[in-house]
């Protein structure tokens, strides 16, 4: 067992799940910034200012996935790891941290922009920027999934 490609496997599970966590706290943030300022205008437009702020949460959860998946793999398989695979994960945490980080980020913008529009539309724009939200959410799915593919590509 090399016990610096373990460390360095280790830090490609952490920022996978890191990436998540600040992309999703970013995002979070402005559409909460926004919303606030939305529900001064139009208090009866809680239920759609909650509905699309909570989207961008979602990638913190892809990047706990690949976390957990990364870990039971690591410590299944540690006596295995030399230097090349401990690489290879950390290469993979980055790739998914990346992914996860900007499709939060750029989720979240889209979901500031669409409560941003919500006391003018009374509404009517909550299905129209979900959808758009939802394409940028594909990006975080990839991201998640192209590292457990990865994982299961690196053998054992």
């Amino acid at each position: 067992m090399d016990p610096f490609a373990v460390g360095l496997a280790y830090g490609g599970a952490a920022l996978a799940l890191m990436g998540g966590l600040i992309g999703s706290s970013l995002a979070l943030g402005r559409a909460g910034m926004t919303g606030s300022a939305s529900l001064a205008e139009d208090p009866k437009q809680f239920r759609n200012v909650f509905l699309l702020a909570s989207l961008p949460m979602t990638q913190t959860f892809y990047g706990l996935i690949v976390l957990v998946q990364f870990i039971s793999y690591i410590n299944a398989n540690a006596a295995s790891i030399d230097l090349s695979k401990g690489m290879a994960l950390l290469i993979l945490g980055i790739v998914v941290g990346v992914a996860e980080f900007l499709s939060a980020l750029y989720q979240g913008q889209v979901c500031a922009s669409g409560i941003i529009e919500l006391p003018r539309t009374r509404g009517g724009i909550t299905f129209s920027a979900m959808v758009l939200a939802v394409y940028v959410e594909l990006v975080g799915i990839l991201g998640m999934v192209s590292g457990l593919i990865g994982l299961s590509l690196i053998g054992s």
